[in-house]
């Protein structure tokens, strides 16, 4: 295989500079337990959303969540780790679906992976919120409106969907990932390069204080992004990658200072949950092995083809499993005397039927027709996989 750090056209005349060859994968198995640890990732920060926090999710059963499951709530605090988790994986399949693409099919592929499901979930919140019996406030027209840019939150619109603020941080990393790797041409070194710079611009921007580098290079999230891209760089080249190692290890450790940053507070009887730090790292540490376990492999017996369903749903139920999860605990705890743990299953069954329905008529018809629209000449097969790589299901639209 032709190094990709040699110059078109000139062979490289020093072969230590030249990029290690990547084994062939292209007819690999399908990646299916990455598939499955997506769904996992929803799960648990359906979990937080429904037994873990206060806020709404509070009027929906009529008390603290704390109260109705005295046993698991503290668990179930954990839960909003799952968009870490999700962010990790996003970085190994986003660095995966962009290599060997055109900068026109990337924005191609994730305008279409993106926008569909979300156009309709903002619509269906809305319209239910609207519905007189359900005790939530739907937004105005015009905000609306704006919603269906995903834009919201830099444009300071109210959000339709509490998860979009995870849709805009993936917004970014796309377009950094676009302009760093996708524009010039995926190559080891550029993507190398590329997650170094991000990690170091990131300390600095963190450092300087500056609103506006913290909204371009995400301090808090970048971590986990470039610890995926360095597992994609394991899976693409192999464990013995150092620099790889070095790209992941360093992602970790920044990651985990973030998280225990962000989540952790003093045990105190004024608030509602509790993560101490210990368990925040390790749930970090977990995302991370498993994210790692998977590109080097070692899941490779995950092969059950419902996996691929699971995955399919994952960014369905993602949209609409917590405002409309809202109203169906409601109904099934208060309305109709449903018991807590078995309104806690029933609701999310039905969010995952309700993304099964959006994925079957919504995605799977309108996804390869927007994909049509924004680059009607690809020069690049969606459905043969990138050079070097494993086949995967649609790239994560993250959480």
């Amino acid at each position: 295989m032709t190094s990709e750090l040699t110059a078109p056209g000139r062979a490289a005349t020093r072969p230590e500079r030249a990029e290690p060859a990547a084994p062939s994968r292209a007819r690999g198995p399908r990646l299916r337990a990455l598939d499955g640890l997506r769904l996992l990732a929803a799960l648990m920060v359906a979990a937080y959303h429904y037994g873990g926090r206060g806020g709404e999710i509070s009027r929906a059963w009529g008390s603290s969540p704390a109260h109705q499951f005295p046993s698991a709530s503290g668990l179930f605090a954990y839960g909003c780790l799952g968009v870490q988790i999700f962010f990790v994986i996003s970085g190994f399949v986003i660095c995966l679906s962009g290599w060997g693409r055109t900068l026109r099919s990337f924005i191609a592929s994730r305008v279409s992976r993106l926008y569909p499901a979300y156009w309709v979930a903002v619509l269906l919140v809305t319209a239910v919120f609207a519905l007189p019996w359900v005790a939530y406030r739907a937004l105005g027209p015009s905000e609306v409106l704006t919603n269906l840019t995903m834009l919201q939150l830099p444009l300071g619109v109210p959000r339709v969907l509490g998860v979009c603020w995870t849709l805009w941080a993936e917004l970014r990393f796309y377009a950094l990932f676009a302009l760093c790797v996708v524009l010039p041409g995926a190559t080891r070194g550029r993507v190398v390069l590329f997650c170094a710079g991000w990690t170091l611009a990131a300390a600095l921007a963190q450092a300087a204080h500056q609103p506006f580098l913290d909204v371009v290079l995400m301090p808090q999230y970048a971590p986990f992004f470039i610890g995926g891209v360095g597992l994609y760089l394991l899976h693409r080249y192999g464990a013995r990658d150092p620099i790889a190692w070095a790209i992941v290890l360093v992602s970790w450790l920044i990651g985990q200072h973030y998280a225990v940053a962000g989540l952790w507070h003093p045990p105190s009887a004024t608030a509602f949950s509790y993560r101490s730090a210990a368990g925040i790292v390790a749930v970090v540490t977990l995302g991370f092995a498993l994210v790692a376990a998977v590109a080097l492999g070692a899941l490779r017996w995950a092969n059950w083809r419902w996996l691929t369903v699971a995955g399919a749903l994952t960014y369905p139920f993602y949209l609409v499993h917590e405002h409309l999860g809202w109203v169906v605990v409601h109904a099934l705890h208060r309305g109709l005397g449903v018991p807590s743990y078995a309104t806690f299953a029933l609701t999310v069954g039905l969010m995952l039927l309700l993304a099964w329905l959006l994925h079957r008529w919504v995605e799977r018809p309108l996804t390869p027709f927007l994909k049509r629209s924004v680059d009607p000449k690809r020069s690049v097969d969606p459905k043969r996989p990138p050079a070097g790589a494993a086949p995967l299901p649609p790239p994560a639209a993250g959480p």
